[in-house]
């Protein structure tokens, strides 16, 4: 069901709520994938006691824009979605470019997050010992080319690929991603999930490209804390033939975020991993409550 709170600035925020368990999970969407939450997701966490909410990030859907936002700037949001939503203490999970937006719940609110769970979750840029884009599909190295070539290229190259994507349907979803996905995502990305997907990709850009563009600029900047700091455990999921978010983005994450639970998977890509990870990381999330 989507909803919205309104934040005491004036600004909206919406999310996405399933379940009515006794626990909460924060569900940080992909990019550019918010949108209706995923059954499948639903129900392996209502399994565990979860209610999921997925916070829609700002840009994306109708919450308001926040132009410039690092990744730790979703703190306050999450920590505003617990309240609103009755809960003091939470689990958090994010996907992709939700990753990131999860390990920062984690490590800035450490009294109320109770643990983290970052599945095919992208690592910083700029990094030294880190190639950022070895091993991408060719699709996000033009992307993240373009973010960093500045903000004018940036939005010329996402205008065109929204225009691809604002009206792809289930059946056109595998060729519109073809560079991004490996066989194990091709043989994932079909029926219900073709269909969440697409629906996801719609709903992310009906109202623009500005979500997905934020998040790719907070991507190449700073994320806004330290990685070694982070309390709360936190498990990395990555495969290994992933074209999205390359595999030695979760070796990286998981030998550098204090706390974290390496689950690197050998043959999964970046969407085929929900097919095993989600029972054992809502178990783990769980627990840690």
């Amino acid at each position: 069901m989507l909803d919205h709170l309104t934040l005491p600035d004036g600004s909206r925020l919406d999310y996405f709520a399933a379940g009515d368990g006794d626990a909460l999970l924060i569900y940080h969407h992909g990019t550019p994938a918010a949108g209706p939450l995923s059954p499948a997701m639903v129900e392996a966490a209502a399994h565990h006691g979860f209610v999921v909410a997925e916070l829609v990030r700002p840009g994306y859907g109708q919450s308001t824009r926040q132009p410039g936002r690092t990744v730790a700037d979703i703190v306050p949001l999450a920590s505003a979605l617990a309240d609103h939503l009755g809960f003091e203490r939470f689990a958090t999970m994010g996907w992709s470019g939700g990753g990131p937006h999860a390990i920062a719940t984690a490590a800035l609110l450490p009294d109320r997050c109770a643990a983290a769970m970052c599945l095919a979750g992208v690592a910083p840029y700029g990094m030294d010992d880190l190639d950022f884009l070895d091993g991408m599909g060719e699709d996000n190295i033009a992307e993240f080319g373009a973010a960093l070539d500045g903000s004018e290229a940036l939005e010329a190259f996402l205008t065109v690929a929204a225009e691809a994507l604002r009206e792809v349907t289930a059946d056109q979803v595998i060729d519109a991603l073809i560079t991004l996905l490996p066989a194990a995502d091709q043989a994932y990305l079909t029926g219900d999930q073709a269909e969440e997907m697409a629906a996801e990709i719609r709903w992310s850009l009906h109202r623009g490209i500005w979500g997905w563009f934020d998040d790719d600029i907070a991507f190449t900047l700073p994320w806004g804390f330290d990685l070694t700091e982070v309390s709360a455990p936190v498990e990395i999921w990555q495969g290994s033939e992933d074209l999205m978010v390359p595999f030695a983005h979760g070796q990286w994450l998981a030998a550098r975020v204090a706390g974290a639970r390496a689950q690197l998977v050998e043959g999964h890509g970046h969407l085929s991993l929900a097919d095993m990870c989600f029972a054992p990381g809502f178990a783990a999330l769980r627990a840690a409550l």
